[in-house]
């Protein structure tokens, strides 16, 4: 039976270029900034730590959406099973950040979808280090997971930040909306929403 990758060294995983380390470092960071969220009081402190979250968890799932998928459904044996759960869970967390995202600050109901979006994040995450993630360690040699980062990491870098629920989960159709939905969100992530730079500089 396959171990977690949650508690195993970097020289386990392949070594810090593999794409084990590279998804264990992101989801870490995740639920670092998940924790950070539910510590702060103050609403818009809150607001510009959850707009890290959703830009941090979106250009990560799309990477995975893109590149790493595919690679475990084409070296993984029950790879589509596994990933058609998991991408599952992606479209979950995508429609209940967009309803976030439509609601105003300080809205009774937006709380709740943050707290649910938090829950299937973690969820997500604990899918992915404790089934899927050592799946493909068993799959591919340290040469091949490492390639695999590098790929992961170069999609990762232009990925949309915001959730557009409308988006294929699969290639090629998210890799085709990918690059002008990246444009626009990076562009919206710089300006804010109504396309003028917010005030106060960023």
């Amino acid at each position: 039976m396959p171990k977690t990758i949650r508690n195993q060294t970097v020289e386990q995983l392949g070594g810090s270029n593999s794409i084990l380390v590279r998804q264990r470092r992101e989801h870490e960071e995740m639920d670092r900034l998940m924790g950070r969220y539910r510590s702060l009081d103050d609403l818009h402190q809150r607001e510009q730590v959850l707009k890290q979250v959703v830009r941090l968890v979106f250009s990560h799932a799309f990477a995975e959406e893109t590149v790493l998928w595919p690679a475990v459904r084409a070296s993984v044996p029950d790879g589509e099973e596994l990933t058609a759960r998991v991408e599952e869970e992606h479209q979950m967390i995508n429609d209940l950040v967009a309803d976030v995202e439509r609601l105003p600050l300080g809205d009774p109901g937006r709380e709740d979808k943050v707290r649910q979006a938090f829950e299937l994040i973690r969820q997500d995450i604990r899918d992915e280090e404790d089934l899927l993630l050592p799946r493909l360690q068993d799959a591919m040699n340290t040469a091949r997971l490492r390639k695999l980062g590098a790929a992961w990491a170069a999609v990762r870098q232009t990925a949309p930040t915001h959730p557009h629920p409308v988006v294929p989960r699969r290639p090629p159709g998210n890799a085709l909306l990918g690059v002008p939905l990246s444009v626009y969100d990076r562009v919206r992530d710089v300006l804010g929403p109504g396309g003028s730079a917010p005030r106060g500089g960023k």
